[in-house]
């Protein structure tokens, strides 16, 4: 007989990381949603209550990332039974740290521990997506990838997603900045061009094939080589005020990269662990000197994505 009630956790995660625009992004343990989901007999997905740092989010299932992820199981499984959900947000929203990705996350994890027969990560991916499109406006895995499997994730396509974990060089760890402003998704997309010209192509592509293999290889010196977005950074960095002194006090603290996470204003930058309180206190008083609180974190970047809880 599988369980009534379950509960996940699905942490927050960078998305792009630069240089993999909607196909990289690694998990960030420090923060996360949480995610409680019941059977129920009537055959609906419903929201019970959202707590947290929530601001105001839906209640009606089609219009939530995590409401819309488990309506999406219930068709693709054709489940006689419903669920209710109650969503504890941990991610400020507009935060560009995959907070609608960690609902829809969460949401997937703790039903999937309610059926019969629990479907593999591949499918529950797929359905998170659905959820994640409610809140961007299109399907991309770069944040979901990551809060699932955990680490550093490359996905490669849509349809029928490949995920791959790649490795992090030992030492590595992320240095995450949230300035308390809110930036929405689907307006971060929005003001992107339809089109790259070709030396952009292929200064991107390679910089994106170096930071791959500057992470199998546990090569920093090709990682910080290649830790550059000349693509997307330059048309969002408008975005956040301060962005550019962020990034070079981040840089001159010894940070291998630094970048906008995701859709932003989150920055975060790679740092070895002897120089990531320094890349922090960096990137913290830079945007001090703006007038810009913030929270922030470093953290290791480890493989544990989203999870069950006792």
């Amino acid at each position: 007989m599988s369980r009534a009630q379950a509960t996940a956790f699905a942490p927050a995660s960078v998305g792009n990381v630069a240089i993999g625009f909607d196909i990289l992004g690694f998990s960030v343990g420090a923060l996360g949603d949480r995610v409680s989901v019941r059977r129920i007999d009537r055959p609906e997905v419903s929201i019970a209550g959202i707590t947290g740092v929530a601001g105001e989010l839906p209640l009606e299932a089609a219009r939530n990332t995590a409401g819309q992820a488990l309506v999406a199981m219930r068709a693709a499984l054709g489940l006689d039974f419903g669920f209710e959900m109650a969503i504890d947000k941990g991610i400020p929203l507009g935060s560009g740290l995959g907070g609608s990705a960690a609902s829809a996350v969460g949401a997937v994890v703790a039903a999937n521990a309610l059926l019969e027969a629990p479907r593999p990560l591949i499918e529950l991916l797929q359905f998170a997506m659905h959820g994640e499109a409610v809140a961007s406006g299109s399907m991309h895995v770069d944040n979901i990838a990551p809060s699932l499997y955990g680490g550093l994730v490359l996905t490669v396509g849509i349809e029928q997603p490949r995920v791959k974990q790649i490795p992090v060089p030992a030492g590595v760890q992320a240095v995450i900045v949230h300035p308390h402003m809110f930036l929405g998704t689907r307006e971060a997309r929005a003001m992107l061009n339809k089109s790259v010209g070709m030396a952009d192509f292929v200064w991107q592509t390679a910089n994106l094939a170096g930071f791959i293999s500057g992470c199998y290889t546990s090569d920093l010196d090709l990682i910080r080589a290649s830790f550059e977005d000349v693509v997307i950074e330059p048309q969002r960095q408008a975005l956040i005020p301060g962005f550019a002194q962020v990034r070079a006090a981040a840089m001159a603290a010894g940070a291998l990269g630094c970048s906008i996470s995701g859709a932003g204003p989150t920055m975060f930058a790679w740092s070895e662990a002897g120089s990531a309180e320094a890349v922090r206190r960096g990137m913290v008083d830079a945007f001090a000197a703006l007038g810009t609180q913030t929270d922030h974190w470093i953290t290791a970047i480890d493989g544990r994505g989203a999870r069950l809880e006792p």
